[in-house]
């Protein structure tokens, strides 16, 4: 689960250079401003138990979203017993009195609908949308976890998901480059007595010694529904849903009333300067963190922005002498970061290769006497207020995302209607608070500083600093107990004076997709659409086909780097200025490189799509190719590469495409190329890349939102009118040869924690008459919580934090993967467990597995078309298809008709175990001869790249 770390609507704010005089600026975004309806309407009201309820009504989609905001954290812990808020949270997920075991992680994505949790510093969230029939068996399931769970809780229960909630600390920090800076800053800047001084997920030492009796004192003790807010959001009726409500959480017990924790601000008397040699990294990185404050203090508006000014655009004093002048990195970082009881604002450089980090230090030091000296112009803070608009829309863009909101400020603000303050807070910002805020938190203040090299590099962390207390597990063969979990627990049932049994569904909602409308320019460009009012937002993209398949063989990795320079200007604006412009009207564009085609995605308010589509076409029609851009976008690439070297997962998703599609085959090559194929490329070879391969012909466009065809077409036609349109043939894809027999690679991750598995096996393009029929038999195998790999690898074996399995599609040979992460230990047993899914996975699929998947993809239909980006992704789908506008019908269609032999005879044909390769990134000193065990022959060992190692 991804922490929550801000409860504030801004995700991103940038700095940029003038391009418009500021008075006229400013006119303009006070106008947008007072324009914006930043109204969520709800209703509230409070149970007798002490739950606040906030309902909001909303039938734009036949869908119901509920969401539960517990008001504990890892600032409720102890000493001792770190990391219990998130174990708890992957507790609730397992039994309850009233609902069978296992049924809240199978039963909601069999019902069409989507569940998880989470937890921060502050709060833990649980989650579930559904389509509107199961409106009610999601009361059921959510009551009961809330209020009627404790009971079953077993000692198997408990040392399983010990297991799981090890694995997924193993996947996100300890076997992760950098993945230990979090622990090191908060021990060393908050007092032991601080609640912020452990890590959400906490000390594997503490979670180990967790007992049954911490589960419950735990649970008593702050699950209360005093102490948390419940939202229904969606297609409901608020009187009958009033109802439900009292129904289901109304008996749940009270509970001792909880105060709130007050602010705990802290303060640092000296800088600490700490190291660590990470075994993962690749590059050295430097961290400055400051004590700052907490949420909603009106001091957090003005760090905010400080931040977007420091490290955010062109012109911002970071990027200018750290990037630009000094070439010590490819990006610079600076963030707010403000909970509830504290706060902290953070400088993070991650340098190129070999670069002394007191180096870097000093650099930053010469930005901040550089931001002092030249202040904040004026577009700065324009460009902050500018975003809001497309801010909020973007906010309520799906019932979950309106609940989030609603349900966050009223139980971290005391009041749901707070984004109307909030807002106001940021928009009231001046240039004076964010010097006001930089005199008083940054300029010499004490902070921590922390140096994370790769090993044997020791020298480029920063003079004076000290060893950070990391502690390493040892992954050790045996040491796990066996996992013996009581499938039939017995347990005492809480009386209740209502029917807690499982309630019926009510009729299905049925899908209604929508209209999709087709034009084509004067030249010819496709174009096509779909109207979406809900939200005053647009949300388009010109795609050219071509992408990394047009590079020359000694040089993949130049499309890419196209992509990125167009990103830097036009002849007739500065990188700076083209940032500026568009950041004005609050619209974002962005060109990227794929495989196949090269993209410029952006969105924009529907009263700025013709100013924003006048930028893009500037983009397209007169790149600036500045040859100083060239070297520092180069280096920025190759640094890139060296990083994601130390991703296990990506490193074995990687070597499985090379392996099954080979090196010649644009989807066996890395996207953006490699260390080699990038040194090669030239300045000159991107300007002729752009003149040869870019052409009318190849253009498509897409388009979803509130904006009709005919302003469409008006606003393209300088582009269609301008761009050349030259007859440009793009290679076809080749087809490989299917393997007949299965193998094993392995590639070496010294002291690795886990190992990431992958197995695949090419299939047949998004174009071919089974590709639906193929994703549909996958669904019971990989497809999500229920499915056959999850419940077998994390739920019975806690071997894992998560596996799973599907299709890549795209017009090739579609990769059918699976893939998990498993503890380091186990990779054998994982292996062996992988094969047998596969292997017998056509014999032991029955008429019951087909059943739940035809319900579960009928139903999860109706939730197709809710956002802009799910109607996108339909739209991308029919262009790069070439499908027909009904293609979701005939794939439905094709769901009701396969039968139970239909469905098996597409599994032995494309998922036939015997045609797949195997590949394991781990640690090859304790794994390579446990894996000779699997019986496929001595494993091939590979570099990260792919390359045989002899």
């Amino acid at each position: 689960m991804r922490n929550v770390n801000k409860l504030i609507l801004i995700t991103s704010l940038l700095s940029l250079g003038a391009c418009q005089t500021p008075q006229k600026t400013a006119q303009v975004i006070e106008k947008q401003s007072s324009e914006i309806n930043f109204d969520l309407p709800f209703e509230q009201f409070t149970l007798e138990n002490g739950l606040n309820v906030i309902l909001h009504e909303d039938h734009s989609d036949p869908i119901v979203a509920l969401a539960t905001i517990a008001h504990v954290g890892s600032n409720r812990e102890k000493a001792g017993r770190t990391g219990f808020a998130h174990f708890f949270e992957h507790m609730a997920f397992n039994n309850s009195e009233n609902v069978p075991m296992g049924a809240n992680r199978k039963m909601i994505p069999e019902l069409g609908g989507s569940r998880n949790g989470g937890t921060w510093n502050d709060g833990t969230m649980y989650y579930e949308v559904v389509p509107k029939d199961a409106f009610e068996k999601l009361m059921w399931i959510d009551s009961d976890r809330f209020g009627y769970m404790i009971n079953t809780v077993t000692e198997g229960t408990l040392e399983r998901e010990k297991q799981v909630v090890k694995n997924e600390k193993r996947q996100r920090v300890d076997n992760r480059a950098y993945g230990h800076t979090g622990h090191v800053i908060r021990k060393n800047l908050y007092p032991t007595t601080h609640p912020y001084n452990w890590t959400v997920i906490g000390d594997l030492e503490d979670l180990q010694n967790a007992t049954l009796a911490d589960v419950r004192e735990f649970y008593n003790k702050y699950y209360i529904p005093s102490n948390a807010t419940l939202v229904i959001a969606g297609d409901i009726d608020p009187v009958a849903t009033k109802k439900l409500v009292q129904n289901w959480f109304g008996e749940i017990k009270a509970g001792n009333p909880i105060e709130d924790l007050k602010p705990q601000s802290t303060r640092l008397t000296e800088t600490k300067k700490l190291y660590h040699i990470d075994n993962f990294a690749k590059l050295p990185e430097i961290r400055l963190t400051y004590p700052t404050v907490e949420q909603f203090h009106q001091d957090a508006y003005a760090l905010d922005a400080l931040a977007s000014v420091l490290s955010e655009g062109k012109k911002s004093p970071l990027f200018t002498t750290i990037v630009e002048e000094n070439k010590q990195a490819p990006g610079v970082f600076a963030y707010q970061n403000s909970d509830e009881l504290a706060g902290t604002f953070t400088v993070r450089i991650r340098a190129n290769a070999g670069v002394d980090l007191d180096d870097v230090k000093e650099s930053i030091q010469q930005a901040m006497l550089k931001f002092e000296k030249q202040g904040i112009r004026p577009n700065d803070l324009i460009k902050i207020k500018a975003s809001q608009e497309t801010e909020f829309y973007n906010g309520i863009s799906s019932i979950l995302n309106k609940a989030f909101q609603l349900g966050i400020y009223s139980e971290f603000a005391g009041d749901p209607a707070f984004i109307k303050q909030d807002i106001k807070n940021i928009l009231a910002v001046t240039e004076e608070d964010i010097i006001r805020v930089y005199n008083k938190y940054i300029k010499d203040k004490s902070a921590i500083i922390t140096s994370f090299v790769p090993k044997g590099e020791l020298e480029l962390t920063v003079e004076n600093s000290i060893k950070a207390n990391v502690i390493e597990e040892k992954i050790e063969q045996g040491i796990e107990k066996e996992i013996k979990e009581d499938l039939n627990p017995v347990f005492t049932i809480t009386p209740s004076s209502f029917d807690r049994s499982e309630p019926p569904l009510t009729a299905l909602p049925v899908y209604q997709a929508p209209h999709i409308w087709h034009e084509s320019t004067a030249q010819g460009m496709q174009i096509i659409g779909v109207h979406h009012s809900e939200v005053p937002l647009v949300n388009f993209s010109l795609q050219i086909e071509g992408g990394q398949q047009m590079d020359a063989k000694d040089k993949l990795g130049t499309a890419n780097l196209l992509a990125e320079m167009m990103n830097e200007g036009t002849k007739f604006k500065t990188p700076s200025e083209l940032e500026d412009a568009i950041g004005l009207l609050g619209s974002s564009l962005t060109v990227s490189g794929s495989q196949t085609s090269i993209v410029v995605s952006g969105q924009s308010l529907a009263k700025n799509f013709k100013a924003t589509i006048d930028l893009l076409t500037e983009i397209i029609l007169y790149p600036r190719f500045a040859e100083d851009d060239f070297n520092r976008l180069k280096t920025r690439q190759l640094t890139s590469i060296k990083d994601n070297s130390t991703n296990p997962n990506r490193v074995a998703s990687n070597v499985l495409m090379r392996q099954l599609y080979g090196q010649d085959h644009v989807f066996g090559q890395v996207l953006g190329g490699s260390l080699k194929t990038v040194e090669n490329i030239q300045f000159e070879d991107i300007e002729n890349w752009y003149h040869k391969n870019l052409s009318l012909n190849l253009t498509s466009f897409r388009v979803v939102g509130d904006i009709k065809s005919n302003q469409v077409l008006a606003a393209l036609m300088r582009l269609d009118k301008n761009l050349k349109n030259t007859q440009v043939t793009v290679p076809s894809i080749p087809e490989v040869e299917i393997s007949q027999s299965p193998r094993i690679f392995f590639v070496d991750f010294p002291d690795a924690k886990q190992s990431a598995l992958y197995v695949g096996k090419p299939t047949v393009s998004a174009i071919h008459a089974d590709i639906n029929r193929l994703d549909i038999v996958n669904n019971r195998l990989g497809n999500g919580s229920s499915a056959r790999l999850t419940q077998t690898l994390r739920i019975q074996k806690g071997y894992t934090y998560g596996a799973y399995s599907g299709v890549r599609t795209g017009m090739y040979q579609s990769l059918f993967f699976a893939a998990t992460q498993v503890r380091s230990n186990v990779t054998l047993e994982s292996l062996q467990i992988l094969r047998d899914l596969i292997s017998h996975y056509s014999v032991t699929f029955m008429s019951e597995d087909l059943e739940v998947t035809k319900n579960l993809i009928t139903k999860g239909n109706t939730r197709k078309f809710e956002t802009l980006d799910q109607i996108m992704r339909m739209v991308n789908n029919i262009s790069n298809y070439n499908l027909t506008d009904n293609y979701l019908d005939k794939n439905q269609q094709e769901l009701n008709d396969m039968t139970l032999k239909g469905a098996r005879a597409i599994i032995d044909k494309y998922l036939n175990e015997q045609q797949m390769i195997y590949v394991i990134v781990g640690d090859a000193k304790t794994q390579l001869d446990r894996v000779l065990q699997f019986g496929y022959g001595a494993p091939i060992l590979l570099d990260y790249e792919g390359n045989e190692i002899n």
